[in-house]
């Protein structure tokens, strides 16, 4: 990272420039002897009280004593992706939210109060694009009397790590009390790629709907409600795909979800019994669901995977996804 102008090292932001993608150098704590400097990018979400606070593309915030800057410049909003489809946040945002539709919505203002009894925290938060028609502190409050009437926990979803999304909103979430429980990734990829991978897919049944089968497999709920199988059907098209088990084996050995939304096609609930894994089960099921998508005219692909599944990001990485941004989910402390 370059900071130098003819040898000098510059802070040259201000607090005018909060909401701008900013790079800033500090000395280390306690200014030790050969000591090497810390470097922060991100976005400048505050700059009160002599701390500059600093929100990275990972949602973690930084907070530093602005006497410890000694370099600092604001810097272009990061390059636009060189591979796979072309997307805005606002865009996305869209479309993942569209395959998991809440039960119950009300609208906060330009934000989406969503609920379905619980089941997944994507169709139980509040979505913020754009002005809640309140105060911030407001809008929080009444986020959480929402879903306190509902018995439910109160989240709000954000994002992070590319242009439009919302990191000044996740500081002021963490300024007001509230704290990230979950974050994940969103990430996309060509979607003709994917339906030509070299998989199997003679043994992957394609349904409209989830049967016994299928449900006894999926591993997010105990038993499902309605609401879970409202929630799952939910979406423009959704196809459900199984791998059935061996002989005397009730689940199946694999499932898929697949949304097709347009030009994009969404995967999710992508799970392999663990006595089938390391066979290309998964694979199989994302081709299948795959070309599926493709015959009905979408072009690009989307998944959420969590920071910690190392696993589905390895396999994920083969198969040509690369991250968009990040979301979190923020309950209050």
């Amino acid at each position: 990272m370059e900071f130098t102008m003819g040898g000098r090292l510059e802070v040259r932001i201000t607090p005018a420039d909060v909401g701008k993608r900013v790079s800033v150098r500090r000395r280390p704590e306690g200014d030790g002897a050969g000591a090497e400097f810390t470097d922060t990018v991100g976005v400048l979400t505050s700059w009160n009280d002599g701390v500059v606070s600093i929100t990275r593309k990972s949602g973690e915030s930084v907070h530093i004593v602005e006497s410890s800057l000694v370099a600092g410049k604001v810097v272009p909003a990061a390059p636009a992706r060189r591979r796979g489809p072309a997307a805005s946040f606002r865009e996305l945002a869209a479309v993942t939210a569209r395959a998991w539709q809440p039960v119950e919505s009300e609208p906060l203002g330009e934000w989406r109060l969503r609920a379905a009894g619980g089941f997944t925290r994507r169709a139980n938060s509040a979505l913020p694009l754009g002005d809640p028609g309140l105060p911030l502190g407001e809008a929080f409050g009444r986020v959480e009397r929402w879903y306190e009437e509902r018995g439910l926990p109160a989240y709000i979803q954000t994002a992070t790590g590319a242009e439009g999304t919302q990191e000044t909103l996740c500081a002021e979430l963490e300024r007001h009390g509230w704290r990230r429980e979950v974050t994940a990734e969103v990430r996309i990829a060509a979607l003709a790629p994917v339906g030509d991978l070299d998989a199997d897919v003679t043994a992957v049944r394609l349904t409209r709907e989830p049967d016994e089968a299928w449900l006894s497999r999926y591993q997010r709920f105990s038993t499902p409600s309605p609401h879970v199988l409202r929630v799952l059907g939910s979406g423009p098209a959704v196809w459900f795909a199984t791998v059935a088990g061996e002989a005397g084996e009730e689940a199946p050995a694999a499932i898929g979800r697949c949304v097709v939304d347009g030009r994009w096609a969404g995967f999710m609930a992508v799970e392999v019994a663990p006595e089938h894994r390391r066979r290309g089960l998964a694979t199989s099921v994302m081709a299948a669901l795959a070309r599926r998508a493709l015959d009905e005219g979408a072009s690009a692909a989307w998944l959420q995977v969590e920071e910690d599944n190392e696993g589905a990001r390895a396999l994920y990485d083969g198969m040509g996804f690369a991250a968009h941004h990040r979301y979190h989910h923020f309950r209050p402390a």
